[in-house]
């Protein structure tokens, strides 16, 4: 099976398509399934102080390895969105 072949029969397994409309940084196609966001199930999984720990750990991530994907650009706005997100749960507590 090549590579095309494999992300079409995930695509229809699991019920993901990527488009070009797809934001890779604010809604990754990836990350949403039959209309649940990724992101909304780990925040709803977890303590204030767990998601905000979560959070913290992916914008590091994120601005430790963006010169090294070939993005960095996007992955420095992955930082910024973790950290936005980081910020908004703090403010609500």
């Amino acid at each position: 099976m090549s590579g095309k072949e494999l992300t079409q029969y995930l695509d229809t397994k699991f019920g993901y398509t990527q488009t070009p409309s797809d934001d890779p940084v604010n809604s990754p196609a990836h990350y949403n399934t039959k209309g649940v966001e990724a992101i909304t199930a780990i925040e709803a999984s977890m303590s204030d102080e767990e998601f905000q720990g979560y959070c913290k750990g992916n914008a590091m991530k994120y601005l430790w390895r963006y010169k090294y994907k070939g993005k960095p650009v996007e992955d420095l706005k992955k930082a910024q969105w973790y950290l936005e997100k980081l910020i908004a749960s703090v403010q609500n507590v």
